[in-house]
């Protein structure tokens, strides 16, 4: 990458701490890694509405009589002090247009995490690429929760045998991950299976409020720490199925899952991250033998790339890479085994 575009990568990724040199106060920092704003990129994707919505920045801590005009006063503060950290952002960020060439260049720092299939990997063009969503939908048993076990241990791998020389941050809804699977997996590909696992920093969800917690300590995590490559959540709508039922509260859990499918957008291309989700499948009632995931159109908008998993005969499974920015519509043939 040239000169100007390592200037221009270093300031997209710049740390909320570094607007204090520019003004701000540290406490409005503090305020904005709280909820999970932890990169000056971060400040200039939040909307101004959001962004007086964070608690401390829409209070003020000043000593003055209660007036009638107080509240006015009130909200014109909050409303400044919002418009100098957008201001300040955007300063610090290079120009949002860019030329086609300038995109292209930053493209070439995305990088491809081997599936541990090489039949998959030819169909996805080259594996799961990070600065993007990958959705993996299927049935039971059709190998989702092992292909996020495999590429836990494949990030590791160098890139030359494709992987990404990267640490693994994994959500677990489903209390299905087992670091027994792990060394396994790290046994066929040759590697340390102790070293693998402290390389991986998994959590367990209970909630769907605590699913999105989980994700604003990530990025705090990832923004002191930039080794990691991929982020698995395994899987993505299991908590939110549980936690909103009935057709009365689906506006409410789309809106919060709309929500955190756009937290996880911003951490790929921040911190040039693969995103991998799972997701759980229904079956139509048209027609008993077909699959679709659950979700709605707010996940299948979010995701960037989505594949399904189906079995077939014996061992063997089928992926159907359903579409993709990159790569046209086709399948591939796998088998599950014990690495």
């Amino acid at each position: 990458m040239s000169e100007n575009g390592d200037a221009e990568a270093m300031s997209e990724y710049a740390s909320v701490d570094d607007l204090q040199s520019h003004g701000i106060n540290v406490q409005d920092i503090l305020k904005l890694k709280a909820a999970g704003i932890v990169t000056v990129l971060g400040v200039s994707q939040t909307t101004r509405k959001n962004l007086l919505k964070i608690k401390g920045l829409s209070e003020v801590y000043v000593d003055q009589p209660l007036t009638r005009n107080f509240p006015k006063a009130a909200a014109d503060f909050h409303q400044a002090k919002v418009e100098k950290l957008k201001e300040t952002a955007t300063k610090m960020l290079p120009p949002l247009f860019q030329t086609a060439a300038e995109v292209s260049e930053r493209r070439q720092n995305v990088i491809h995490i081997s599936t541990g299939s090489k039949t998959a990997d030819t169909m996805l063009g080259g594996g799961i690429s990070t600065q993007s969503i990958t959705e993996v939908y299927g049935e039971y048993r059709t190998g989702k929760t092992q292909l996020c076990h495999t590429l836990c241990v494949t990030t590791q791998l160098p890139e030359d045998q494709g992987g990404a020389s990267g640490k693994v941050a994994y959500i677990d809804t489903e209390g299905t991950f087992r670091p027994d699977r792990v060394r396994d997996i790290a046994d066929r590909f040759g590697v340390e299976p102790e070293m693998v696992l402290e390389n991986i920093l998994t959590a367990r969800a209970w909630s769907s409020e605590q699913q999105c917690d989980l994700l604003v300590e990530l990025a705090q995590r990832f923004v002191d720490d930039r080794s990691y490559k991929l982020l698995i959540v395994d899987s993505i709508m299991n908590l939110f199925r549980q936690d909103y039922s009935g057709r009365g509260e689906l506006s409410e859990r789309q809106q919060k899952l709309n929500q955190f499918l756009a937290r996880l957008q911003k951490i790929a291309e921040e911190f040039n991250v693969a995103i991998l989700m799972t997701n759980q499948a229904s079956a139509m009632f048209a027609a008993a033998a077909t699959v679709k995931p659950v979700g709605g159109h707010v996940l299948a908008h979010a995701s960037a790339t989505r594949m399904q998993l189906r079995k077939g005969r014996g061992e063997e499974r089928i992926a159907k890479l359903q579409d993709s920015p990159d790569m046209p519509e086709s399948e591939a043939g796998y088998k599950l085994a014990k690495g």
